[in-house]
């Protein structure tokens, strides 16, 4: 290799290589770096100064590709340093092709072909780390198989290696899996596995947050909204301490358990909240418009919410899957409101009354009717509903049967008696 192909690994190189004029020239001079042969301490230290430059640099040119291959050509380089720094490293490159938008398919790859390497080295350590990601990236993109797949044998491994922190992550990431896959058992038992490890070691925040966010969801699936809802403030205010994104997601789900407890009037008064004003935006008022549409009764205005705000609540899978339970909900009460009056009624008014099409009008109606919530049939023929007074119970029935038990236990007890008079 001649002198041309290299430049000094010193830290006056460095700051040369980020002086140059364009980035171009910034990442050319810093790769000139990293291929000086020597192998003393110093240049291993600069070159992984370098390293961190050249990344950012990368990341900022949006070069997913590059940093790939940088990643592969520094093995060589990982053999020369302490085992804990190639994990930091491979850490910091994987985290700068993440922020780069469109590559999840390229992380899958990088990943794969980073756990086969890791296989050949004997780094156990880094290929759990890599595995565990590698899990979430397939999760991701829907292949739950192939995640559940990896993460049932890599629980079983960091179980034996009584590895806690991650073992916090991996029983998170698998919680989280099995309620994508609608195992709500499944999820809760990982879950509590996740606290019970997490209880044993100290949880960074974030981590704390993540576990909070996700016994939210869980409670939340199971209609237990008070619950979740101090789940979520718990999230909330981890995440907003550390200003995390995810911070706004706690705040929506937090509104929406306020709406399904029937208490939509509170949600305007959390929104303008200290807390809640610094995440004004499309998700707060989203939440806002819906609760106003749930306190008027309006399906209108609910189906208008729903509309104007369809990338905050119907492609936002837990919020959509509560919303359809609300609007079933609205929609019962609406209809059960406009035919109160009526002993006999067409279903084409009811559904003006209502402003909804007829053959959906008619269809919930049928379903009502099948589930109980009022007696009454439907002539389709003339397009009528019919509607029966509600049978009044006869106590008698109940009256007797309670009669007949306690004579039932006077006999026992006569019984009791005689056989100690007996005796």
């Amino acid at each position: 290799m001649s002198s041309q192909d290299y430049l000094p690994a010193t830290t006056e190189s460095i700051s040369l290589a980020l002086e140059s004029k364009s980035r171009t020239e910034s990442i050319s001079q810093l790769y000139k770096i990293l291929n000086n042969p020597s192998s003393s301490s110093e240049s291993l230290r600069i070159k992984e100064q370098a390293i961190t430059s050249l990344t950012d640099l990368l990341t900022q040119e949006s070069k997913s590709q590059e940093l790939c291959t940088l990643l592969t050509q520094l093995r060589p380089f990982f053999s020369l340093i302490p085992k804990a720094k190639t994990a930091k490293i491979v850490r910091l490159i994987l985290d700068s092709v993440s922020k780069i938008p469109n590559t999840s398919e390229l992380q899958i790859s990088l990943c794969k072909d980073l756990v086969q390497w890791t296989r050949i080295e004997k780094r156990t350590f880094l290929r759990q780390r890599v595995e565990a990601r590698l899990a979430a990236l397939l999760m991701d993109c829907k292949e739950y198989t192939e995640a559940l797949t990896l993460l049932t044998g890599l629980i079983k491994e960091v179980r034996r290696l009584d590895d806690k922190l991650l073992l916090v992550d991996i029983d998170l990431l698998e919680s989280k899996l099995h309620f994508s896959l609608r195992n709500l058992p499944k999820a809760k038992a990982a879950l509590t596995a996740a606290r019970t490890a997490a209880n044993a070691i100290y949880v960074p925040p974030a981590q704390q947050g993540t576990i909070d966010l996700q016994s939210g969801i869980l409670h939340a699936e199971e209609k237990d909204y008070k619950t979740a809802y101090s789940y979520f403030f718990e999230a909330f205010e981890a995440f907003n301490a550390l200003e995390d994104p995810r911070a706004v997601f706690s705040l929506k789900y937090m509104l929406l358990c306020k709406i399904m407890v029937n208490q939509a009037d509170d949600v305007a008064g959390i929104i303008s909240s200290k807390a809640g004003l610094n995440y004004l935006g499309p998700d707060l008022d989203a939440m806002k418009a819906v609760a106003d549409a749930y306190s008027k009764r309006s399906l209108k205005y609910f189906e208008i919410a729903l509309k104007d705000f369809k990338s905050q609540l119907e492609e936002d899978p837990i919020v959509h899957r509560h919303l359809s339970s609300l609007y079933d909900t609205l929609l019962e009460q609406n209809l059960c409101r406009i035919i109160e009056p009526y002993s006999r009624v067409e279903i084409q008014h009811v559904a003006e009354m209502i402003e909804l099409k007829m053959d959906h009008v008619e269809k919930k109606l049928s379903q009502m009717i099948l589930d109980k919530k009022f007696a009454g049939t439907l002539d389709q023929g003339a397009g009528w509903l019919v509607i029966f007074e509600d049978p009044k119970p006869d106590k008698i029935f109940p009256d007797t049967l309670e009669t007949i038990a306690n004579m039932g236990k006077v006999v026992d007890s006569l019984y009791v008696r005689s056989a100690c008079i007996m005796a």
